[in-house]
């Protein structure tokens, strides 16, 4: 039987354990939408003596919900209108939240929405590498960098830059200082330029047209997206890295910072409004060799995670998780959770998601209105909850 948001019905399962210690790794978003913010009851209020076990966080349309990792419940509804995005902040307790006006903090721990907000003009990407955090501003181009064991006690100290357009862009802060940054303004995207800690460009590449999302492997490699392959930058260096096919896009990459491999999307139509393609592309950033995997299965932006050992993790549209080997480039497991699903046209509606943090994937299914807790390596589902509305990012924190 069919849902709204093209969702099917799960097929029917035995009762799950109950709920087990929820547990954690970061996950990096591509921002947009226009949220209008509104204050939460508990900021409000002047704030929440509330302590979440492990949280894990929700968006929905109105809102966000707080859900405690160890109960499995939601803690706290948090009214705030619009279309809201979610990032890790990189501290284990705070959630950056994009509203229309910038990059929101959340409490997760502390279940509240607080004041604090990080300015930007159509918050886009917020990156977390090497103890700092860095966010992108699409509107202006800006970009700041801030260190977020300073979250907490108001707004902390920033460092700011600015690229030469505003774009849909990112930046990566690596561990000598040195930046990556995108290249583009509103019509084109064609590359990235690495600066020095001082803001002295090293060197750039051109050869990466529509350049789209980043991802952080061993040893600092860098890999951005590109309608062509990909760009890794490691020790000063940038390698391009092909596509098999002429348009081989990759927009969508889920790094492991203790893995070579990286875990891409890859499309090959340049004219389809929406492309549902069921290959998913491995790059090994030692070698420079990409390597295309065959799931049998559709998938979405919204599909990527890894796994706690590095293994690739895509959420497909037959409602399984499936376990890729990276270094051998093939599905070795699949992990039935949801019933089939299908991806809606439009890329801010609900769709089942997956967020990983340690040995458990969380699994959304806005369809049904569920989440659900998986062990990756037994593949079995630990907790799963029923919400009040259908959810749409998800994120968690270690508390």
């Amino acid at each position: 039987m069919s849902h709204p948001l093209g969702i099917r019905r799960r097929p029917g399962r035995a009762a799950v354990l109950p709920a087990l210690i929820a547990l954690g790794l970061t996950a990096t978003a591509c921002g947009g939408g226009e949220p209008e913010p509104e204050e939460s009851g508990s900021a409000a209020a002047g704030g929440s003596a509330t302590e979440v076990a492990a949280p894990i966080v929700t968006t929905y349309d109105g809102g966000i919900y707080v859900i405690d990792g160890e109960t499995f419940e939601v803690v706290e509804d948090i009214p705030l209108e619009g279309f809201n995005r979610l990032n890790p902040a990189g501290d284990g307790r705070h959630v950056l939240v994009s509203t229309s006006t910038g990059f929101r903090v959340l409490d997760a721990v502390g279940a509240e929405l607080t004041d604090v907000e990080f300015e930007a003009s159509k918050p886009g990407h917020a990156v977390h590498h090497a103890d700092r955090t860095v966010l992108f501003a699409d509107g202006t181009g800006e970009i700041t960098v801030f260190d977020p064991a300073d979250l907490g006690d108001g707004l902390p100290e920033t460092e700011t830059h600015t690229t030469e357009h505003a774009h849909h862009g990112v930046a990566v802060r690596l561990a000598d200082g040195s930046m990556v940054v995108t290249l583009g303004d509103e019509e084109e995207r064609p590359g990235i330029q690495v600066r020095d800690a001082n803001g002295e460009e090293i060197t750039r590449n051109e050869d990466c047209p529509g350049v789209h999302g980043e991802a952080t492997a061993k040893d600092e490699a860098v890999v951005i997206g590109c309608e062509t392959g990909v760009l890794i930058y490691q020790d000063g260096e940038i390698t391009k890295v092909d596509s098999p096919d002429e348009y081989g896009r990759i927009g969508n990459q889920a790094g492991h910072e203790e893995s070579q491999y990286v875990l891409g999307d890859y499309k090959t139509d340049p004219d389809a409004e929406l492309e549902r393609p069921e290959r998913v592309s491995v790059v090994d950033t030692a070698s420079g060799e990409l390597e295309l995997v065959d799931l049998g299965t559709s998938y979405s932006f919204r599909s990527l995670a890894r796994g706690p050992h590095g293994e690739g993790l895509i959420l497909g549209t037959d409602g399984a998780i499936h376990v890729i080997d990276m270094e051998k480039a093939e599905v070795t497991d699949t992990i039935p959770v949801i019933g089939e699903w299908e991806e809606p046209i439009e890329w801010q509606q609900p769709r089942p998601t997956i967020f990983v943090r340690d040995h458990t994937a969380y699994v959304t299914d806005p369809g049904e209105k569920r989440l659900y807790a998986v062990d990756i390596e037994s593949g079995e589902i630990t907790s799963e909850m029923e919400l009040p509305e259908a959810s749409n990012e998800i994120t968690g924190v270690t508390g």
